[in-house]
């Protein structure tokens, strides 16, 4: 799957939570903590915006 999921494996939990050194190797499978799963927030280019909006005001005519 290419994008996001919200629902981890118990072995994906498992990975994370070692990393993290929250479980090891002997420690109950069942009743895992919670591992929370990074959103990717989709960032909007402010200037880019701005910078089109100023070439067209420049480019239109103004009116008096």
């Amino acid at each position: 799957m290419i994008r996001n999921r919200n629902v981890l494996t118990r072995a994906e939990r498992l990975a994370k939570l070692k990393t993290a050194e929250r479980w090891t190797e002997g420690d109950a499978v069942l009743g895992l903590p919670k591992v929370r799963v990074p959103k990717l927030a989709i960032k909007k280019k402010k200037k880019a915006k701005k910078e089109e909006a100023e070439g067209t005001e420049a480019a239109a005519p103004e009116k008096k």
